[in-house]
């Protein structure tokens, strides 16, 4: 089974929570803080793994987690970091915010590597918070929380040369002729459900990957018969064989079809060269009509190859001409990543809501994030967090909003109550 599309949730591992100790020793009075820091989450990363051709081993599990880091010790003790979440992809797999849409990454190299969510840093313990005038801080951070996203991974097969045509023109028949690929060949439309890949040997080291992408149809890249699902494997080939059905009432407007359609999907694809050929050159009907085709097709500057993929005759000339044509086009570097440019959020950003009476709530990355790694067991901790709410201007905002003595005030899960 072909599985080319996939949504998957994915979260990132928790910081592990800095500790408050104090060293404890006989004859050391006074030993002072030893809390150590928590280790930093695991983060979510996508590995291409060039063994593999679909997204199908995604069809049963849909959500990855990846380990959460450990919490500091006495004695200056570190947590632990925790182990990543590696998820293989096969080359090709374009990764999308599944909630914005935005293009995160373009996973085209074997071993290439995206991180799609971040570990959370482990929060510190109260020996990182101690000074020469506060030799005794009963102050520490719990582990900032982990990224959690919904990503769309969407593949786009990496081959040489496409193979493209009307449903069956015979694609599937030439590819097996061209390659070891064995893919299902009947004679009726749409035996092709999943495109198929094949690599051809040119001679002794020299070879070539060929897809075979299912017929497509007027209205395909409106989602007509088997749909633009498809067409976007097209993107990622460099030559086009285009195989026109020499059995088909006129070959010549299934050429101008197929091509008119790639075009509506994206005008880039019309640009890729290709080489033209009629299939079926076995049938004696063929073998007649081929003469005239041959002419109207050179009154457009194009010239029709004549093959049998069945018998294959001139199935390796045809080959051959579309490896030229390869050859001569100037060398493609794949992007290690493709790079995405959108505005960042500012981090100190927040709002107040009013949710009713005696009820607000605030809402901000950072804000958040501190009221998720705040100790509230602890006043000194408590007591950071209220600096950071002035310094952030959370205090000022609430006030100018109205809220008054008692008023209870919401920070992600947490629930303060307001005090002057």
């Amino acid at each position: 089974m072909f599985l080319d599309e996939v949504e998957l949730e994915v979260r990132s591992g928790k910081g592990g929570d800095g500790m408050v100790h104090f060293h404890r020793e006989k004859f050391v009075p006074r030993g002072g803080p030893d809390g150590g820091d928590g280790g930093r989450g695991g983060d979510v990363i996508l590995e291409v793994d060039e063994h593999l051709n679909t997204l199908w081993h995604f069809r049963h599990k849909k959500r990855f987690v990846a380990e959460d880091g450990q919490p500091g010790g006495s004695n200056n003790k570190s947590g632990r970091n925790g182990e990543p979440m590696v998820l293989k992809v096969p080359p090709g797999t374009m990764v999308y915010d599944a909630e914005s849409g935005l293009l995160l990454g373009d996973l085209t190299q074997p071993g290439q590597r995206l991180v799609v969510c971040r570990g959370g840093r482990g929060g510190r313990g109260n020996a990182r918070f101690a000074t020469p005038t506060h030799q005794a801080p009963r102050v520490a951070e719990k582990g900032e929380p982990g990224e959690e996203k919904r990503l769309r991974l969407e593949l786009k097969l990496l081959a040489d040369i496409g193979i493209i045509g009307v449903p069956n023109a015979g694609k599937s028949t030439l590819l097996a002729a061209l390659t070891n690929a064995r893919p299902k060949i009947a004679p009726y439309p749409f035996t092709t459900l999943e495109p198929n890949l094949g690599v051809a040997a040119l001679d002794e080291y020299a070879t070539v990957v060929l897809a075979d992408i299912p017929g497509l149809i007027e209205g395909a890249h409106l989602g007509i018969g088997l749909g633009n699902e498809f067409l976007r494997h097209i993107q990622r080939t460099r030559v086009l064989i285009h195989l026109l059905d020499g059995l088909s009432a006129d070959p010549l407007a299934d050429f101008s079809q197929i091509n008119s359609e790639m075009a509506y999907f994206d005008p880039r694809l019309a640009q890729k060269p290709q080489v033209v050929a009629l299939n079926k050159m076995d049938q004696p009907q063929v073998q007649e009509r081929y003469p005239e085709l041959r002419e109207q097709f050179a009154r457009k500057g194009i010239e029709l190859h004549a093959i049998s993929a069945l018998t294959r005759q001139g199935t390796r000339p045809l080959l051959l001409q579309a490896v030229r044509l390869l050859q001569e086009l100037p060398a493609e570097e794949m992007p290690a990543e493709v790079p995405v440019y959108r505005p960042k959020a500012a981090a100190r950003e927040f709002t107040v809501t009013r949710l009713g009476p005696g009820e607000w709530r605030v809402s901000g990355e950072a804000i958040e994030r501190a009221a998720a790694m705040t100790y509230w067991e602890h006043d000194g901790s408590v007591r950071r967090f209220q600096k950071l709410m002035e310094h952030l201007g959370v205090d000022e905002a609430l006030r100018q909003a109205g809220i008054q003595e008692g008023d209870t005030v919401y920070i992600g899960d947490f629930e303060l109550e307001w005090a002057e």
